[in-house]
């Protein structure tokens, strides 16, 4: 029985931010002005950009949406069953549990080596171009 783990990969302001600029690049190419909060595996802030013309109500929707995947592992969205969306699961989830649940989709785990190191939370445009802004960042550390 292991007491102690060692030599856990962590993310670093210099990854963060090289995450963080390539979500940049993805919305200024999209042309649509984002609010992308990037987070260590905690849910702790590393890196914030809020774009010019970006909504402000977005911002901690942003936030939100990494917390919530960093905590969970996984990417946000709402819960699912085998019939597909199952609204009350995916509300009463974040009305239970804010910083760790969200329904909306556009927040995503940053994973190196099957570990999760941060997340990724991108608000101000459609879900859909959320996560793709998002997944841009993500492919950083799928190269790291």
């Amino acid at each position: 029985m292991a007491l102690v783990t060692r030599n856990q990969a962590k993310l670093t302001l210099e990854g963060a931010r090289a995450v963080l600029e390539a979500a940049c690049r993805k919305a200024l190419e999209i042309n649509v002005p984002m609010n992308i909060a990037v987070v260590d595996d905690g849910g702790h802030l590393l890196a914030f950009e809020r774009m010019d013309g970006a909504k402000p109500a977005s911002i901690a929707i942003s936030l939100v949406k990494a917390q919530a995947a960093a905590m969970r592992r996984a990417a946000t969205g709402p819960a699912k069953s085998a019939d597909g969306v199952n609204l009350p699961v995916a509300l009463g989830l974040a009305i239970a549990s804010p910083a760790e649940q969200t329904p909306v989709r556009g927040g995503f785990p940053l994973i190196v080596d099957s570990q999760v190191i941060g997340a990724i939370g991108v608000s101000a445009g459609t879900e859909d171009q959320d996560s793709e802004v998002a997944r841009a960042g993500v492919a950083v550390t799928e190269k790291m």
